[in-house]
């Protein structure tokens, strides 16, 4: 039976409130996710909030019924509560229907098979949530096997990340690595490492392709470092034919994305 909180005082809210808060995140081991889509997505990957939060308007929705069921059979709670409310634990004026707090999910180096996709994103020291969120749901638009991020790079379960993926967090796998312990592991098997860079001749669209393809797109200000260029088998740019210099860290992603996969043998 769903539990209902109407009080902004209720210690709950509180609580999931901090969980935008990187520091609350860590040491809860849970993250927050909104949004009927991206909770329906999620519970279709088989994950499931272990709370759920919806506004007392939407209990009548067929899929916020179905998640409230599938969260309580699952030992989670369901919780009906008010817009305002809702509007505090998202941080939003206009919030979504559903609030979702999840348990944090990863995976590691040694979890991937590379060889179930042709293409893997690898991102080094990417600081914005948005530009993280989008290059996942670029990973899952052409089935990337999963994102690597390298370094200190942004918190994918971010509120604003999770936002940005649109559900592309819950179908992509993520796994955080150093360079130092990620560069071992791509040479013990097959795996093609295209550099994104600057400081190169080849042109993305002359270059070949071989699968497994890991693409490694640079800081958003600063690039690769020159150890990690060196590393590459292949650095490749894309043309500017304007004023600016380069693409946003997300759009190159996408464009030389879909370029391996047409040009991939």
């Amino acid at each position: 039976m769903p539990r209902e909180i109407t009080a902004f005082s209720n210690p709950l809210v509180k609580q999931v409130r901090d969980l935008r808060d990187k520091r609350h995140r860590r040491a809860a081991g849970q993250f927050l996710a909104e949004g009927l889509r991206i909770l329906t997505e999620a519970r279709e990957t088989g994950r499931l909030p272990r709370k759920l939060f919806y506004a007392s308007a939407s209990a009548g929705h067929p899929l916020v019924h179905a998640l409230s069921m599938d969260v309580e059979a699952a030992g989670g709670e369901s919780i009906q509560t008010t817009p305002d409310i809702l509007s505090k634990l998202s941080g939003k004026d206009n919030p979504q229907a559903v609030v979702g707090v999840f348990d944090e999910f990863g995976a590691t180096l040694d979890d991937l098979d590379r060889s179930r996709a042709g293409i893997w994103l690898v991102a080094e020291r990417l600081r914005d949530p948005g530009n993280l969120g989008t290059i996942l749901r670029t990973g899952d638009a052409v089935g990337a096997g999963g994102l690597i991020l390298i370094g200190e790079c942004v918190d994918p379960f971010s509120v604003e990340a999770v936002r940005a993926s649109m559900g592309a967090l819950f179908t992509v796998p993520v796994v955080r690595a150093e360079w130092a312990d990620f560069l071992p592991w791509l040479r013990s098997g097959p795996g093609q490492l295209v550099g994104l860079s600057l400081d190169t001749d080849t042109d993305y669209r002359a270059a070949g392709y071989s699968a497994p393809t890991f693409l490694l797109t640079g800081n958003e200000a600063q690039g690769m470092p020159p150890e990690m260029a060196g590393a590459c088998d292949t650095l490749v740019k894309i043309p500017m034919l304007g004023k600016a210099d380069s693409l946003n860290a997300a759009v190159a992603t996408a464009v030389m994305a879909y370029e391996v996969l047409a040009r991939q043998v």
